[in-house]
């Protein structure tokens, strides 16, 4: 009996040695923000102490906040900077809820110009990492399909798109939940003319379209352009869209169509609860409202399994899926898609009438890839960075930023939202940044309710470097001289 509490005590004083250790040099940065730390067996072999040890050691770092583990994959160290509030308020009835005409002044245009400027450290542009994409591959597959479709490379695809590629995104659907067929498909010019058309085919001029707030700023020169109006509904980085708000919303005001980014949210990161999701499309069905549903970022999930699209729990075909190959493979080749539903013939003729099809090589191209150059294997390749870069900035923004800056903490995608504290103005961090060659999106890009959003930016963790990481500490500054209230 002796000698069991000896040894019970023993083990304990040793997985509190092993958990000391690594938390140290976690501490020390040895180990930094979303690096893997050494599997079970790894540590076990080294440290000369039993599997059941290291698992209990990590079992404790697990539980204080310091790792974190993933499946499949072993143990990351966790950032710790908290992540950005954005609590709406607890009685629905206490929020102001207005419809409101977008009307978009030269201010935000010349911000979205410069902000996708190549000269610039590029913290700013939603756009992904060219660098880790497959040009080559994909190229040589475009002038290959070229060459092997001579005639049809040239001509239009037809309304619907090349059948070889629908086909693909058919199978591909399957991954997020969807049985469709090829011909439920109509293939866009990217996933923006997607949005723009399901966006005509629910609405018409004066209409309100609901969308969660922060809202990503090139949807509001859509529903600008096609004369809408714009109802923002609260949205938190955990579980996105307050669907008990929308609710609420819907009783009091008019709200013809409801517009989400569902999975990875740009700009706040966030992935709508799969119970959520499911209440969602029964909210709007109920009320015969059409979802249109963005999920361009849903293939970069950092973890193993994909999520699921609203669209999984449509019943009615009410809701419109629009995506595209834009986050993953090639933004220049503009090849995205719309499973519209029952607005599948509105679309198809909206879609015929501003410009005939898409363009047909690029389709060739990635219908070939799609089919035998590796796709999956590019994703996990692609996925098992981004992880890494977004933990990285997360650190970087927790070591550069003012004290009380929060920054979210996104399953996937490449997109971070930074909430500084109250003294600082993004705009004017926006101006001062682009005079030191930076690209930043200030927060109130993403808002029509004026001033809401004002301490805050969206970073790009797409693109990592020395360079990247000497402008964060050159924001962070500035920030901090903001915060001290020094011009």
């Amino acid at each position: 009996m002796e000698a069991t509490v000896e040894n019970e005590a023993r083990r304990k004083l040793l997985h509190e040695e092993v958990a000391t250790r690594i938390g140290s040099l976690i501490e020390q940065g040895t180990y930094r923000a979303g690096e893997r730390i050494p599997s079970i067996r790894e540590l076990s072999r080294k440290m000369h102490v039993s599997i059941n040890t290291v698992m209990e050691a990590y079992s404790h770092l697990e539980n204080v906040g310091m790792v974190e583990a993933r499946p499949q994959s072993g143990y990351y160290v966790r950032g710790r900077l908290p992540e950005p509030a954005i609590k709406p308020a607890k009685d629905p009835a206490e929020e102001e809820l207005v419809a409101c005409c977008v009307s978009l002044d030269e201010i935000p245009l010349r911000i979205m110009r410069n902000i996708s400027d190549r000269s610039l450290v590029p913290l700013g542009a939603g756009i992904p990492n060219s660098e880790l994409l497959p040009i080559d591959k994909l190229n040589r597959m475009l002038g290959t399909e070229s060459r092997r479709f001579r005639v049809q490379s040239v001509s239009y695809a037809g309304g619907r798109g090349v059948k070889r590629l629908r086909v693909q995104i058919a199978k591909r659907a399957l991954d997020y939940g969807c049985t469709v067929k090829p011909e439920d498909i109509v293939v866009t010019s990217g996933c923006v003319e997607a949005v723009s058309l399901a966006l005509q085919a629910t609405c018409h001029p004066g209409d309100t379209v609901a969308m969660a707030s922060p809202v990503y700023y090139t949807f509001l020169h859509s529903i600008q352009w096609l004369g809408l109006k714009l109802l923002e509904i609260p949205a938190t980085p955990r579980e996105g869209m307050n669907v008990e708000i929308l609710d609420y919303a819907l009783r009091h005001t008019p709200v013809h169509a409801c517009l989400l980014v569902s999975n990875f949210n740009n700009p706040i990161g966030s992935v709508m609860p799969e119970e959520k999701k499911r209440g969602l499309v029964a909210l709007l069905a109920k009320h015969d409202i059409p979802l249109i549903e963005d999920d361009v970022y849903g293939d970069l999930a950092f973890g193993p399994e994909r999520p699921t699209a609203v669209k999984a729990y449509d019943a009615k075909g009410l809701v419109l899926y629009c995506s595209s190959f834009s986050k993953t493979l090639a933004p220049g080749y503009r090849v995205g898609w719309i499973l519209p539903g029952r607005y599948d013939p509105k679309v198809r003729q909206l879609k015929a009438l501003f410009n005939i099809a898409s363009a047909t090589p690029t389709q060739l191209a990635v219908a070939e890839y799609l089919t035998n150059g590796g796709y999956d294997h590019h994703l996990r390749a692609i996925r098992r960075v981004y992880n890494l870069q977004v933990a990285k900035m997360r650190d970087a923004v927790g070591r550069l930023f003012p004290p009380g800056t929060t920054v979210t903490r996104p399953d996937g995608g490449f997109i971070l939202w930074v909430e500084m504290p109250e003294g600082v103005d993004g705009y004017k961090l926006y101006e001062e940044a682009l005079k030191k060659g930076i690209g930043i999106a200030p927060g109130s890009l993403f808002t029509m309710t004026g001033d809401r959003y004002r301490n805050c930016i969206r970073l790009n963790a797409a693109f990592w470097s020395e360079r990247v990481e000497q402008a964060l500490e050159t924001v962070g500054e500035m920030a901090g001289r903001m915060v001290g209230g020094v011009a």
